[in-house]
């Protein structure tokens, strides 16, 4: 793609990596066949090569972000489907954070919009404050179908039944391996999960501990950033992500920075791109090599081989292991040597509509892509359903009466750990 970018243009870095991305595209459009919202929509603005046009003359232009560009943009999932489909490599990904930034910064919502968004912002990140927030949703959540605003009541509608209680594990520690110690790993414990799921870390760490991990928990470890990244509030995900990285440095030498949910896997894995032009781009840069999906480090470190389970287990590829760490076949390899029979729904590269805070801010497309991804996962005839994403999982769970449990719980089920709550209810 021919750009117009002036010298003085192409001097802010962030402009020319825009610039760089938006040259490789050749407007081929094979983008369009995966993107979930084309396919809903069926208007090119809503597919990954009509928002690049719509990017390209926002920023050629130097224009602040109108209606209708940061309306296509804000209706992007960011599954990222369009990067593994593209084959010129134009890397998407860094083209819509930048547009979404500047949307940020140049475009001034209603009222309604800019006040959900710092509320979500402000909310999420913080486990405790999150919690509180649940608990009023769960005694409002009654009167949610009155609500006229439809992202009201996906807000309410998202409150579980019970709020599980929170985790001892995911306060700042060091458990010991079990046997002799082989690796030295920290976990990134996760913000929203810790109020909503705190089983999938518990599971974590009894299963690193068993394969002979150390495992850290590092003091003044928070939010990856990755929630207030991608509503394009830069400054903010930037703190996030620095103390992050701070407190990884803090934690002393790591073999590796594992992670259980991967929309933060994706987010941690760029922040060498995310601090290119700082100070903490060094250290940034070393976060991101150690940084490793929980799966990924599991393939590595090698787990016992188990016996035959009886259990038909419909896999759940989340957008952010498959598109945004291209870490696509270790769940499955992991789940079958421990001895699940695995299945792949039809369409397994397309989102389930969760994609962060989308459901609440797009309520609508995601119902749709969530009944789509529910009848393909059903469709399987499973008895569980397996994801590697705590978004997925909720936003499935709350699609079809089938257990959602989280890739981990069942390894550490079957290398010796309980069995998860979900399916422990299952008649």
């Amino acid at each position: 793609m021919q750009t117009s970018f002036t010298p003085e243009q192409l001097a802010d870095p962030g402009i020319a990596r825009a610039n760089e991305i938006l040259r490789a595209c050749v407007h081929c459009g094979f983008c369009t066949a995966t993107c979930p919202t084309y396919q809903v929509l069926g208007d090119e603005l809503d597919s990954p090569r009509g928002r690049i046009y719509l990017i390209k003359d926002m920023l050629e232009s130097g224009r602040p972000a109108d209606a209708k560009t940061a309306r296509h943009i804000d209706r992007c999932l960011g599954c990222l489907a369009c990067m593994t489909t593209c084959p010129s490599g134009v890397h998407y990904m860094h083209l819509v954070d930048h547009a979404r930034a500047h949307v940020e910064r140049t475009f001034r919502r209603p009222w309604h919009e800019r006040a959900l968004r710092f509320v979500l912002a402000k909310l999420v990140p913080y486990p405790g404050r999150f919690r509180l927030a649940l608990q009023a949703a769960r005694l409002a959540r009654p009167f949610a179908r009155h609500l006229p605003d439809a992202r009201l009541r996906a807000m309410l509608e998202m409150a579980p039944a019970r709020l599980p209680r929170p985790s001892p594990n995911d306060r700042p520690q060091v458990f010991a391996a079990e046997g002799a110690r082989r690796f030295r790993v920290a976990l990134q414990i996760g913000c929203a999960q810790r109020a909503l799921d705190p089983d999938i870390n518990d599971a974590t760490i009894r299963l690193l501990r068993r394969i002979g991990c150390e495992v850290v928990v590092p003091r003044g470890l928070g939010c990856c950033g990755a929630l207030s990244h991608h509503m394009g509030r830069a400054g903010e995900a930037h703190a996030q992500a620095a103390a992050n990285i701070r407190a990884y440095g803090a934690a002393g030498p790591l073999d590796a920075i594992v992670l259980n949910t991967s929309g933060c896997g994706t987010t941690v894995k760029d922040y060498g791109h995310m601090f290119r032009d700082e100070p903490l781009a060094a250290e940034a840069g070393q976060v991101a090599a150690l940084a490793c999906d929980v799966t990924e480090f599991l393939a590595r470190a090698g787990l016992p081989q188990g016996a035959p389970k009886g259990l038909r287990v419909a896999y759940h590829a989340a957008c952010s292991l498959q598109h945004g760490q291209q870490v696509k076949t270790a769940p499955k390899d992991l789940l079958r040597a421990a001895g699940f029979e695995v299945v792949e729904p039809l369409d397994s590269h397309l989102c389930c509509g969760s994609a962060g805070t989308y459901n609440l801010l797009q309520p609508e497309i995601s119902a749709e892509l969530k009944r789509r991804k529910v009848a393909t996962l059903e469709a399987t005839a499973p008895q569980v359903i397996a994801a590697g994403n705590i978004g997925c999982m909720l936003q499935i769970g709350s699609g079809t009466g089938l257990p959602v449990v989280h890739t981990v719980e069942l390894l550490d089920w079957a290398t010796g750990g309980p069995c998860p709550r979900a399916l422990a209810k299952t008649p």
